[in-house]
């Protein structure tokens, strides 16, 4: 039966999009170990639920498509959910619950889920614990799921990722750029994520190739105003410069 709130999609690689969360493009470290550790074994989920948090970037998107294209679960997002939705006998994936829009409709697709016994796989940048939600038997369900945590990114986890993401858009930095921007950027990946991206289209506007003087750029740009801002999105808090600002860097 269909649900008039919110249509659940199958899951599905889109081969089309720059980020195709493949395989051989997720970085194992100790950091997800944990996280890994859980998706392999659904059996052992508290009351079948599992809630992975972490910050922006760290990697749950990642590993909620792998999962899900692994076992064929209902991809749902949390901020779109308005009406309770029925899995049927798929595995569900709920992202972002903690911008649920209608929690009312967040707790009754978790009861749904329950009585059909299928696992839920959730995401969130806060420990369900720290959640300030409503009604409180919501706040119970999630606090009663298995909570892990995507713990901050290792150095080699960065190194690989910036490999990765500035060969994904067919960069070439050199060894010294690569290490510039590793030693000056906040140490995150969903910032690294937001320089790469910064730098090709600055670069593109230019008609240069990447440089220090680029990615010094970047470095005032995303530098952390203070140690709170550590949740924050970057492209959310930093607009791009000007086109002019970017044409004084020639």
């Amino acid at each position: 039966m269909r649900n008039e709130g919110y249509e659940p999609r199958q899951m599905a690689l889109p081969f089309d999009e720059p980020e195709r969360f493949a395989a051989a493009d997720f970085v194992d470290a100790p950091s997800n170990a944990r996280a890994r550790a859980a998706l392999a074994a659904p059996e052992n989920w508290v009351n079948r639920r599992l809630v992975i948090w972490g910050e922006a970037g760290g990697g749950k998107s990642h590993l909620v498509w792998l999962w899900a294209a692994r076992t064929g679960a209902i991809r749902l997002d949390a901020a779109r959910l308005r009406a309770p939705a029925s899995p049927g006998e798929a595995p569900l994936v709920i992202e972002d619950i903690d911008a649920a829009a209608a929690p009312l409709a967040l707790f009754a697709t978790l009861e749904r889920a329950t009585q059909a016994a299928v696992p839920v796989l959730m995401t969130c940048r806060t420990p369900p614990a720290r959640l300030p939600i409503e009604p409180p038997d919501l706040a119970s369900r999630l606090r009663a799921s298995l909570t892990i945590r995507i713990e901050p990114a290792e150095p080699a986890l960065l190194d690989a990722l910036l490999h990765r993401l500035a060969a994904a858009r067919q960069m070439n930095l050199s060894p010294a750029l690569h290490q510039f921007l590793l030693n000056h950027l906040p140490r995150r990946p969903a910032v690294l994520r937001e320089a790469i991206a910064r730098l090709d289209r600055y670069a593109l506007a230019l008609g240069t190739a990447p440089s220090r003087r680029l990615a010094e750029r970047l470095v005032d740009e995303l530098a952390d105003p203070d140690e709170g801002a550590a949740q924050t999105d970057p492209a959310a808090r930093m607009p791009d410069p000007p086109a002019a600002a970017i044409t004084s860097l020639l």
